[in-house]
């Protein structure tokens, strides 16, 4: 990180049990080169073992990974910045409107076999990020399954623990993919109306759908991280905090750059 994108991130950091005097021990190595290694490794795919001699051992960049991971603090980091993001641009810190969609990627050698499934559609073995995006892009829930997995099947979830989450969120725009019940379960059950945009069936070659397109962004923002360019992760939940750590990375240089109605 910058200098000016360790201002942003330090006071947005989780503040340790430790030092809210609920126990536990100092870490060992400075915050700032830990989130570097984080960030090094997921932007350049890296395997952990391979982390640059330059960062802290890689082992405890691991645990450092796996402990914000399973005490959600990558997450939190991540909403603090995402609010952040969202007043910078003169929007409220919650939305009210999102996109969902899915992208499947094909899972790496080390994914086993049990977790992993086959996307006939795309004819991608592997796994599928389903996102929920706010019209910035920016990112309120992630969920990752195997490829088979339906999308229908998997936004019942997604957008019950985004709803939950984000009290405000009112409408949900999506492709073609989630029409059927989908659309009388989220208004009964969630309050959320879910709006299909479809492609006119009179049109050729490519064409930008409105909202949409956001969607199609972030996903696109995502692989230029290489470490999601593949699925290299053996659980689901490793894979989602990847996916908050890239965006982690967009938003802290977002945050760093000066904007430009201040400029």
């Amino acid at each position: 990180m910058t200098d000016a994108e360790w201002a942003v991130v330090r006071p947005l950091l989780p503040v340790p049990g430790w030092m809210r005097g609920r126990g536990g021990q100092p870490e060992a190595y400075c915050h700032r080169a830990i989130l570097d290694a984080v960030r090094y490794l997921v932007d350049n795919g890296i395997k952990w073992r391979a982390m640059p001699a330059d960062f802290p051992p890689w082992d405890r960049v691991y645990a450092f990974f796996r402990r914000w991971r399973d005490h959600g603090l990558v997450v939190e980091f991540h909403d603090r910045l995402r609010s952040r993001v969202r007043e910078r641009e003169g929007r409220d810190t919650e939305p009210t409107a999102a996109v969902i969609d899915s992208q499947s990627v094909k899972a790496d050698a080390v994914v086993g076999a049990d977790s992993r499934g086959f996307d006939g559609g795309k004819l991608i073995n592997g796994w599928k990020r389903h996102l929920v995006v706010d019209t910035l892009g920016l990112l309120p829930g992630v969920m990752v399954a195997a490829a088979d997995v339906g999308d229908r099947t998997a936004a019942k979830v997604l957008l019950g623990q985004v709803a939950d989450a984000r009290h405000r969120l009112e409408l949900v725009w999506a492709d073609g993919g989630y029409t059927g019940s989908l659309a009388g379960h989220c208004l009964a059950v969630l309050a959320l109306v879910l709006q299909v945009v479809k492609r006119s069936d009179d049109r050729r070659g490519f064409v930008v759908l409105p909202k949409r397109w956001i969607v199609e962004r972030t996903n696109a923002w995502l692989t230029h991280t290489r470490r999601l360019a593949r699925d290299y992760e053996r659980r689901t939940t490793s894979a989602e905090a990847i996916v908050y750590w890239s965006m982690t990375l967009l938003m802290t240089r977002r945050l760093a750059w000066p904007h430009p109605s201040r400029a």
